[in-house]
C-alpha cells in the first residue's frame, strides 16, 4: 500500500508538528507556506538567531525542524484555490509575492491539515492611520526577524497576554515602553484567571514566561495600567503622544480620565482573528465564533480536511503544537486509541483550561464610543465610521457597494469585524474565501484540473 499523501498549510506551530507526526507515521508530506522560513508568526526569526532571548522554546523548534528529513517543504508559496473532493488539490504560486515569475503548483493529497494561524486583530483609534502605529504583531515580528525596535519610546496597548512579550522584546532592544495599557480591569483579570485555578496547574510552564514578563516590567520600572485603552493618537504627520483613558466594563470611555502620554511609536493588540480563508473555500463548517469546526481528532466537515491550531481556538503555541500533532496523526491514518495519540491529547487538553482564560479579554461592543466620525474603519478602501453607519440599515451587499468597506487588498481581513461592531450586526465581509492575490498572467498560465472548466475551454 502506498503512503498517504498529505499538504499541510501553514508552517507555524501547529503545521510543523502537523507535518512531524505525519511524516512519523509513514506520510508523504509537503508543507507550503508564504513565509521565507518554517516557523511561522511565533518562530519568526533571522536564519542567525540574532537575538535568542527574542525566541520561544527553541529547542521544540530544532526538533521539529530536524523531524523534517523527507518532507517536501515549499518556502515563499501562496495557496490561492483548494478543491475538496478525491483526491484534495491544493493549487500554489511559488515565489516572492512581489516576483513577477512565480511558478504554479499543483498538489493532489489524501488529506489536507489547515494550520494557517491568526492574525492580530487592531481596533480603528482615531489617529491610528498615522506613521508609527502598527499591530503589537508588527513589532513582534520586527523584533524576533531583524532585531528593529519600532520607536524609541512606545506605548503598547490592547488587550491580553500578548502585550506582555511585545513590551519585554522593545525593552530587550534597547527601546522604552512608556506604558502598558490592558482593557481589562484588574478585577476582570482576577476573577477570570483566578476562577478555578487549580486547573492552570497543568500549564503550569506558562507560569515561568509570565514570571519573565513580569520581572522584565519591575527591571524597566514599565507602567501596566488595567482597565484602560488609547483613545487618540496625536501627531502632524508622526506619532507625537496618545490619550489614555479608563474605560467601563463594556469598553466605553469614561469622560474626565484622559491622559497625555508622549511617545513616539504605538503597537496596538486586541486580540487575534483566525486566517479561515482556506477552511472557507474547503467549505468546512465555521462556528458562531469564527473558528473552524473540528472533532476530537481535529477532523473537519469536509472529509480528509484537517484543522490545527489558532484557527479552531485562539490558545497560544503548546496548544497549536498538541492539536497539530494530532490533526498529523489522524490524517496519517492513526486511529484515535493508538497509543502515538496519547500523549498530545493529554496536552491538548491541559492548554484548553488556559485558553478558555483569554475570554477574560474579549473585546467588548462599547470601544466604538471613542471612534470620531472621520475615523478611517476600513484602510483599504478609506471607508469612515460616519460612512458605514450611514449604511446600518442597508443589506450587507448595499453598504459594501456604497462605501466599499471589506472590498480592498486585505478582502476585510483587518476591518471585516470592526465594520460588524458598528453596524450592530453580522456582515460576513471577513468571511471572503480570497486566499491571496494572482495576477491575470499567473491565471492565464494556471492548468484547469476541474472537469468543467477542461470541457469548457
Amino acid at each position: 500500500m502506498s503512503a498517504r499523501r498529505i499538504v499541510v498549510i501553514g508552517a507555524g506551530p501547529a503545521g510543523l508538528a502537523a507535518a512531524a507526526s505525519a511524516a512519523r507515521a509513514g506520510a508523504d508530506v509537503v508543507i507550503v507556506d508564504e513565509g521565507e522560513r518554517v516557523g511561522g508568526q511565533f518562530w519568526r526569526h533571522h536564519p542567525a538567531f540574532t537575538d535568542q532571548r527574542l525566541q520561544h522554546q527553541l529547542g521544540r523548534f530544532r526538533a521539529l525542524e530536524s523531524a523534517l528529513a523527507g518532507v517536501r517543504v515549499l518556502s515563499s508559496a501562496s495557496v490561492w484555490r483548494v478543491e475538496s473532493g478525491a483526491p484534495l488539490r491544493v493549487h500554489a504560486l511559488v515565489g516572492p509575492v512581489d516576483g513577477t515569475e512565480r511558478q504554479g503548483e499543483t498538489l493532489e493529497a489524501d488529506a489536507v491539515v489547515l494550520a494557517t494561524g491568526a492574525h492580530d486583530r487592531v481596533l480603528p483609534v482615531p489617529g491610528w492611520t498615522l506613521p508609527g502605529v502598527t499591530s503589537a504583531g508588527a513589532v513582534q515580528a520586527l523584533a524576533k526577524r531583524d532585531g528593529v525596535a519600532l520607536g524609541t519610546r512606545t506605548v503598547v496597548a490592547g488587550a491580553g497576554p500578548f502585550l506582555l512579550p511585545v513590551a519585554q522584546s522593545i525593552a530587550i532592544l534597547g527601546g522604552d515602553v512608556a506604558e502598558v495599557v490592558e482593557a481589562a480591569s484588574i478585577g476582570t483579570i482576577l476573577r477570570g484567571w483566578g476562577a478555578r485555578a487549580w486547573e492552570l496547574t497543568a500549564a503550569a510552564g506558562k507560569a515561568g514566561e509570565l514570571g519573565s514578563y513580569v520581572a522584565s516590567l519591575v527591571k524597566t520600572r514599565t507602567p501596566y495600567r488595567f482597565g484602560s485603552a488609547v483613545t487618540r493618537i496625536h501627531g502632524d504627520s508622526v506619532v507625537e503622544a496618545v490619550t489614555v483613558q479608563r474605560i467601563d466594563a463594556d469598553w466605553r470611555p469614561v469622560a474626565g480620565t484622559e491622559r497625555t502620554v508622549e511617545c513616539d511609536a504605538v503597537a496596538l493588540g486586541h486580540g487575534f482573528t483566525p486566517r479561515l480563508e482556506a477552511a472557507i473555500q474547503f467549505g468546512c463548517d465555521i462556528t458562531p465564533e469564527r473558528f473552524v469546526r473540528a472533532d476530537e481528532q481535529q477532523l473537519t466537515t469536509v472529509p480528509g480536511v484537517f484543522a490545527a491550531g489558532e484557527i479552531t481556538g485562539i490558545g497560544g503555541a503548546d496548544a497549536a503544537l498538541a492539536e497539530g500533532e494530532i490533526a498529523g496523526l489522524s490524517a496519517a491514518g492513526i486511529r484515535a486509541s493508538d497509543p502515538l495519540l496519547r500523549a498530545p491529547v493529554a496536552a491538548r487538553r491541559r492548554m484548553r483550561a488556559f485558553a478558555a482564560r483569554l475570554a477574560t479579554h474579549a473585546i467588548r461592543p462599547g470601544w466604538t464610543a471613542w471612534l470620531d466620525d472621520d475615523t478611517i474603519v476600513c484602510r483599504c478602501e478609506a471607508a469612515t465610521k460616519a460612512a458605514i453607519a450611514e449604511y446600518s440599515a442597508a443589506s450587507s451587499r448595499g453598504m459594501r457597494l456604497a462605501t466599499r468597506a471589506g472590498l480592498g487588498a486585505c478582502q476585510g481581513r483587518t476591518c471585516g469585524r470592526s465594520v460588524e461592531d458598528i453596524l450592530g450586526a453580522p456582515s460576513g465581509i471577513d468571511r471572503r474565501p480570497v486566499l491571496s492575490s494572482v495576477r491575470i498572467g499567473e491565471l492565464a498560465a494556471h492548468r484547469p484540473t476541474h472537469p468543467l472548466i477542461e470541457e469548457e475551454s
